[in-house]
This record gives C-alpha cells, structure tokens and sequence, in this order.
C-alpha cells in the first residue's frame, strides 16, 4: 500500500533559532497527534538547519528531506552539496525538479534524471516535481507537459526503482499566487500521471508510488484535496512555516 505523504518545503526562510522553534513546535504537535499508519510527514529545511531536523527528528515522528542536490559524486564542486552528504547527515528524502530550480537555475528534465540517479544510488528517496506554467496551462498543453517531465526525468528507472519515488504535481500557476487547481483540476492530472506509470511500469507499481499535490495546499483545502483518489498528500511550501497550519494539513490525510 502506496504512503500518504505530508512534506513541508521551507524553502530559503527561517533563521537557526526560528527553524529551532518551529521544529520544537511540530516535535509536540505529532507527538500528541494520532495518524493513519500509512501517513509519513517529511519536513525539508534549508541546508544549515539539517543536522538540526535530524536530531530532532530521532525523537520524533517525522522524516528529513533536504531541498536539492548535486547530481556529481564528490569532488571539487564548490557550493554543492552530494546525494553521500545527505545521507550521512541520516537525511531520507530530497526534493528534486523543483519548479523554482527550473525557473531560476535552468534545470532540465536531463538534469532532474542524473539527481534522481544520484539519490537512488545512495538510498534516498525523491521527491520529484512536475507540472506546467500558466501559459502552457492556457494553451491545454499540460498533459503533455507533465507527459515529457515524466519520460525524459524517471522513464528510465526500472519499476523496483520507480517504486521508490514519489512524485509531486506542482501547478506552476498557482504557486505563491493564491491560487489553487480545483480538486477536479488536480485529480485529472494526479490519475494521468497514475495512468502514465502504469503504461510504463504496470498498475502494481503504479498503485505504489505516492503522487503529491504542490500548488498552495492549506488548512482550508487540504482535506478536499486529499479526498481524491489518486492525491496522497502534498508538497506544502507556505504553510509549512507555521506549525498549526502544517499540522491542520498533516491531520488532513
């Protein structure tokens, strides 16, 4: 049975002392929290806070992913950070493909592949956004946007490989805009993506893979959104900063 997955996304926010606060915060929240037992909650702070997550995150009831990666082995790379480092710091997760990391540092669907390679390779899970900007949104083009995503970034996984992703939809569109993809909107694209991984895999390993919602999830949502088939949580950036947000969504699944 595929996980429902709650992960939170912070993005480049907090200092060390407000990550501290929040961490504590949500470490009493889940502890007093009862949750399905297929439901995980993953939380994804910026590089310096990992060590941090991670300590607290022995004594708790939730994962660490960390926000991106190299996809080289190590070696003399100045600034980046190696699929072997997260995994030493005991990081499970990382999220890649971001819509953010294409925009702003020109990733490819090639590039998202090699970090996919990277992380499997040393036993971390991906998280891997996929979805399409506003214009391709308008042009009805967004099933075959996420189609190529899809292919050129995880197609060429075996399937015991593809079961150990989880993938995210991210509506580029609604990102930090307020706006959000009705639940009709994102299940559309959630039960595509399911049907492409089983054209591809077969429908076992389709009905494994977790398939996140990215696109301004929130407490006053959630729940609709959750309650669609093939959506088995979300990628949850804003309302990852406030623990009584996030955990309203974390309660959600």
């Amino acid at each position: 049975m595929r996980k429902r997955i709650v992960a939170g996304n912070w993005k480049m926010n907090l200092t060390f002392e407000e990550a501290d606060e929040l961490l504590d915060e949500l470490m009493t929240e889940l502890e007093q929290a009862s949750l399905p037992r297929d439901a995980q909650v993953v939380v994804c702070p910026p590089f310096p806070f990992l060590e941090m997550t991670t300590d607290y995150a022995n004594d708790s009831y939730f994962m660490v992913g960390a926000q991106n990666v190299s996809e080289r082995e190590p070696g003399a790379y100045t600034g980046e950070v190696s699929a072997e480092m997260l995994k030493s710091c005991d990081v499970q997760f990382c999220i890649v493909g971001h819509s953010e990391r294409r925009a702003y540092h020109g990733e490819t669907d090639a590039l998202v592949a090699a970090k996919v390679n990277r992380l499997l390779q040393n036993g971390l899970r991906p998280i891997v956004c996929v979805g399409e900007v506003l214009a391709e949104r308008e042009e009805g083009r967004q099933l075959e946007v996420v189609g190529r995503q899809l292919s050129e970034g995880l197609f060429h996984l075996d399937a015991s490989q593809m079961a150990g992703v989880v993938v995210a939809y991210e509506p580029v569109w609604a990102i930090g805009t307020g706006k959000t993809a009705t639940p009709a909107q994102a299940q559309e694209i959630h039960a595509h993506i399911r049907s492409l991984l089983a054209s591809r895999y077969g429908d076992a390993t389709a009905q494994e893979v977790s398939i996140l919602y990215g696109g301004s999830c929130k407490p006053s949502n959630a729940a609709e959104l959750f309650g669609c088939a093939d959506i088995d949580g979300g990628l949850i950036g804003g309302a990852s900063l406030k623990a009584a947000d996030f955990m309203a969504i974390v309660k959600a699944l």
